[in-house]
């Protein structure tokens, strides 16, 4: 267990978590976070880049699975639904329960699994805590609330700690 803010590598989308950076670190289990991660919270359904991208995320053999913070799961079922995925909802990140349900129901382990999530204080932390491999994006769609814009200014540091955003 690491009590860490800092994750493992910041990328600009989920778009640049790619099979074989996953296969690199030895990933069998990419969990992911769903709102500002994989599309921002006002999108009730995945778009088709959502789709092309776990389509060549499974087809390497990597299990997706949503692990949510979510109080309702409406939103998160439609859009697993709409995948073909599974997910752990009221997972309470950064607590570690919501990440071991999700590893005992995909049967691997934390050298094997990866969190990809925009936030450092639910998703990074967890990770950290729970022994995973902390990936982190940019939020989708970007920050628009002004306490969105404050959370994702003082996520910078530890952003930079982890060698700072990966561009394409």
């Amino acid at each position: 267990m690491r009590i860490s803010l800092v994750p493992d590598g910041v990328y600009e989308s989920y778009q640049q978590i790619t099979p074989e950076l996953l296969q690199s670190r030895g990933i069998r289990l990419l969990l992911s976070d769903l709102d500002y991660t994989l599309a921002p919270k006002s999108v009730s359904r995945p778009d088709q880049a959502v789709r092309d991208w776990l389509c060549r995320i499974q087809a390497a053999g990597i299990r997706v699975m949503i692990l949510s913070n979510n109080r309702s799961p409406r939103r998160v079922e439609q859009f697993c639904r709409d995948l073909g995925i599974t997910y752990v909802g009221h997972a309470k990140k950064p607590q570690t329960a919501g990440f071991r349900r999700a590893m005992d129901q995909a049967g691997t382990d934390p050298a094997h699994t990866a969190m990809l999530g925009d936030k450092l204080l639910t998703d990074m932390l967890g990770a950290n805590l729970s022994g995973v491999t902390a990936l982190m994006v940019e939020p989708a769609g970007g920050a628009r609330t002004p306490w969105q814009k404050v959370l994702h200014a003082l996520q910078a540091p530890w952003k930079h700690l982890a060698g700072g955003v990966h561009r394409i």
